[in-house]
């Protein structure tokens, strides 16, 4: 009797899809949930929820299909990049420059992030809200976290800096985007 009710309910469960709102409801949260774990259990201080979630939202904005999978990677890295680039430079400011360190600091930001808007002539690198994502999210770990913004830590090879652990949260973040996305494609196909 067991075997049949089994055999019945399967049956049943193939033969009915989710809707597709609640299909991504159910496959962003379930994996938001295991992504949470990670971030605050075994992976903390190698991977963060944050510089995960930013870019997985990205994906999907820019159309969740292969172009916003590449495009989203690609530019928030090279936002990683370019904000390392404008760190690297603003802690080298001596802090009696000429200008001053909080006009220096915004001539070289502003330099950076236009040169990074620029960048979008060059097909691979024109997601900007990407780009600028990864600039942002970089600049949030540099200045939130205390000791982050030094040479030691930029120059280093190691999960404190930047380029590698905001990097990896994102690649994390966009494959999450990705299988969320054909988690709930499944739920919605009969």
């Amino acid at each position: 009797m067991k075997a049949i009710y089994i055999a019945s309910s399967r049956h049943h469960l193939e033969n009915h899809t989710m809707n597709q709102l609640t299909a991504l409801s159910f496959s962003i949260g379930i994996l938001a949930g295991a992504a949470t774990f990670f971030a605050v259990g075994p992976l903390s201080g190698y991977f963060f929820i944050w510089a995960a979630t930013i870019p997985w939202a990205a994906y999907f904005a820019l159309g969740a299909n292969e172009t916003a999978f590449k495009g989203t990677i690609t530019c928030s890295i090279f936002g990683v990049v370019m904000a390392w680039i404008t760190a690297f430079l603003l802690i080298n400011v001596p802090s009696d420059a000429l200008l001053g360190f909080p006009l220096m600091a915004a001539l070289t930001v502003t330099i950076a992030v236009i040169v990074m808007c620029l960048a979008a002539s060059i097909p691979q690198l024109s997601a900007i809200p990407a780009s600028v994502f990864g600039y942002s999210m970089t600049f949030a770990y540099l200045l939130q976290t205390p000791d982050k913004m030094t040479k030691d830590v930029l120059l280093g090879v190691s999960f404190s800096n930047p380029l590698v652990v905001i990097s990896v949260s994102i690649v994390i973040g966009v494959y999450l985007g990705k299988f969320s996305a054909q988690l709930a494609q499944k739920w919605t196909t009969k």
